[in-house]
């Protein structure tokens, strides 16, 4: 098949432009439509991406075609004769958004998504694709380098891997599962089982130890790929790309990823990386990084090659829902830090931390007794990803949920089959049956329904759990995971209360001022009437600040629960007075003891 030729180019970098082309040799002869996603996969929320292209234009012979926009994100130009040649639409892209979700362009780097920049031509989706990717004009952008999983192109002029030219894809839908980072990064690379794995960093950090980090993600990749694939030790993304690359945005404070079928975008706080000489365990901030760099990588098994059916196609022009977000976020948020500890990345201590952490973080939120995982997952479009202040009150978050239901049904097998079976074999089964061959030529690429899961669950685990699944990923009851802990000698001990008394919000510094972000239901400043915004002034008249003695936390250390004080607020511009009686925290809090020093079933599970 003819491909479709894509062009891009940073046009402006000081003024966030990229400049795209997309070249169709045989157009529709009743004429051609393209469109842009309205989202990307592994972020489910509507972003409308079109509203980013500055201007368009569609030529084909040397001559101007009309191009009618049909609606927010669709083109369609005139009928074109064939003896006129190809139709090109050249078109410019404002890229100002620094997250892993979009494009971003500036004097320092660039990034994109393909769903960002690069329109889809209606009804030749399965069409090759040929990509040029180009550097900015200018003697300061001598240094720029790319890089990207995408493949490059055989025969490519100047084949130099991380150089600017041309990439390949075999279809828009591998031209949009590999973004771009372009610009003068910092790269280290490694091999996990054989394969090639880069690390680029883009961003100021002086000292970074990069050689540390190659180090320890090679032991995290290496025990995913052996996890799916313990009898031949091949990653899977190695028939098309041969390589997978981490990407990762440095700024102040950030922190998110998105996934891709070879290669993952971070952002990273710079304060959380390691620094050379630094021979220090890993801290609560580089744990992070790691983590999120776990999670995104078993992510290219679990559901970039795994799939929900309802992916399958991907449906980029409005909300795909489906019921399992549970499944594909939550398990893989289980396995991030379980993985990190097996791969020897994390102590047990740090582990018991983090799954502690997850616990008490679901535990503090009554959403989850008013929504189900399979709701949040089927809301995400219009609940979980678009939270406002009541977020905590009514949405449960499938991935930390979800993570403690994938524990819950994992522990539940392993003690019910005495160890011989485990969750660990049912993520294989789903790699076996559904993700393994996905991208195979000629694969029919089915996806996973719910009824599929539960069926595949039972049979692996020679068990019947279907029942009590549905009713942890459709109900809203708690799990048992005091009761499940113990045949592994773990004690769930709940925390005692606390003597410090709880407005029952949270808050947020504001120009040394201390903002409400929300009020909790059941809590002191719900039942007073705090209402999120107000700007808190003064608790039993003395001022409350974002730092030093008046802080919140410590004016409340006065006090003892049952105590009734006055609480001065901002709600807009009017002064307002509110009677708090306080409280202690509601939520039930949990640490977890492990009794005994040896035990069979817990020692198979946190080091198999």
């Amino acid at each position: 098949m003819t491909p479709i030729h894509y062009a891009i180019a940073p046009l402006h970098p000081e003024a966030h432009l990229f400049a795209v082309t997309v070249t169709v040799d045989t157009p529709d002869p009743a004429g051609q439509r393209f469109f842009l996603p309205a989202w990307i996969p592994g972020s489910y929320m509507i972003r409308e991406f079109a509203r980013h292209i500055v201007r368009i234009r569609a030529d084909a012979g040397g001559e101007q075609v009309p191009l009618t926009k049909l609606d927010k994100d669709s083109w369609q130009a005139a009928p074109v004769d064939p003896a006129r040649g190809p139709l090109t639409l050249s078109y410019e892209v404002y890229a100002w958004d620094l997250s892993v979700r979009a494009a971003h362009l500036d004097t320092t780097h660039g990034f994109f998504n393909g769903t960002s920049v690069f329109l889809c031509v209606e009804g030749q989706e399965d069409r090759p694709c040929i990509v040029d990717i180009h550097p900015p004009e200018g003697e300061a952008y001598r240094s720029w380098r790319v890089a990207t999983a995408l493949p490059e192109a055989p025969g490519r002029a100047g084949a130099k891997r991380y150089g600017f030219g041309r990439y390949r894809a075999s279809d828009y839908d591998e031209l949009i599962d590999h973004p771009v980072e372009m610009g003068d990064f910092v790269m280290g690379t490694f091999k996990a089982c054989g394969a090639q794995h880069d690390v680029v960093f883009t961003g100021r950090v002086p000292n970074l130890d990069i050689d540390r980090i190659c180090r320890d993600l090679k032991r995290i990749c290496e025990t995913q790929i052996r996890f799916f694939e313990p009898r031949t030790e091949r990653a899977p993304f190695l028939d098309s790309n041969r390589r997978y690359v981490f990407m990762t945005m440095v700024t102040s404070e950030g922190y998110g990823g998105l996934e891709h079928r070879a290669s993952t975008a971070l952002m990273c706080a710079r304060g959380d990386l390691p620094t050379r000489g630094d021979t220090e365990p890993p801290g609560e901030g580089y744990r992070g990084f790691l983590g999120l760099c776990s999670h995104e990588y078993f992510h290219t098994w679990n559901v970039k090659r795994i799939k929900p059916a309802a992916f399958v196609p991907y449906r980029l022009r409005s909300e795909t829902h489906t019921a399992l977000l549970w499944l594909f976020e939550g398990f893989t948020s289980y396995y991030d830090d379980l993985l990190l500890l097996r791969s020897g990345c994390i102590s047990q201590a740090d582990y018991v931390e983090l799954l502690t952490k997850a616990w008490n973080g679901v535990l503090r939120g009554s959403g989850r007794t008013k929504q189900s995982l399979a709701d949040s997952s089927f809301d995400a479009w219009t609940k979980y990803y678009r939270q406002d202040e009541n977020g905590p009150n009514a949405v449960v978050s499938y991935y930390t949920k979800g993570s403690l239901v994938a524990l819950a049904l994992d522990l539940t097998i392993r003690a019910r089959t005495a160890g011989r079976r485990s969750l660990d074999d049912v993520m294989r089964a789903l790699w076996r049956r559904y993700g393994r061959d996905f991208y195979a030529p000629g694969s029919a690429q089915h996806g996973v329904t719910e009824a599929d899961v539960h069926a595949l669950i039972d049979e692996v685990s020679g068990l019947r759990l279907s029942a009590q699944l549905r009713a942890w990923t459709e109900g809203t009851g708690e799990l048992p995971l005091p009761a499940l802990f113990k045949p592994f000698d773990i004690r769930a001990k709940p925390r005692g209360p606390l003597r410090t008394p709880s407005l029952g919000i949270k808050t947020r510094a504001e120009e040394g001022w201390v903002r409400v972000q929300q009020v909790l239901d059941g809590g002191a400043g719900q039942a007073a009437g705090l209402s999120a915004g107000d700007l808190l002034v003064a608790v039993d008249g003395l001022r409350v600040t974002a730092n030093g003695p008046g802080q919140l936390d410590k004016l409340l250390r006065r006090y003892r629960p049952g105590d009734r004080v006055p609480v001065h607020v901002f709600r807009r511009d009017e002064l307002r007075q509110l009677e708090v009686t306080l409280a202690r925290e509601a939520a039930t809090e949990y640490r977890l003891v492990f009794e005994g020093d040896r035990n069979p079933l817990r020692d198979r599970w946190l080091a198999h």
